[in-house]
């Protein structure tokens, strides 16, 4: 298992890790170049920051 990042959330990391396991079974490719089979090449994905978290309420997202 890769480890999440210092102060980040070890819930919030395995889900975020998850559901970029999922997107990359369907066929998305990878954003990092990792030997490791789908699930740990989206852990390092997420704890590498290549992945971010988009807010629950599309409101409270920050404006550009």
């Amino acid at each position: 298992m890769i480890r999440p990042p210092a102060g980040a959330n070890p819930f919030e990391f395995i889900v975020m890790s998850g559901q970029r396991a999922a997107q990359l079974m369907r066929g998305c490719p990878p954003r990092v170049d990792s030997p490791h089979k789908l699930v740990g090449t989206a852990q390092l994905e997420v704890a590498s920051g290549k992945v971010e978290r988009l807010p629950a309420d599309p409101a409270a997202a920050p404006e550009d």
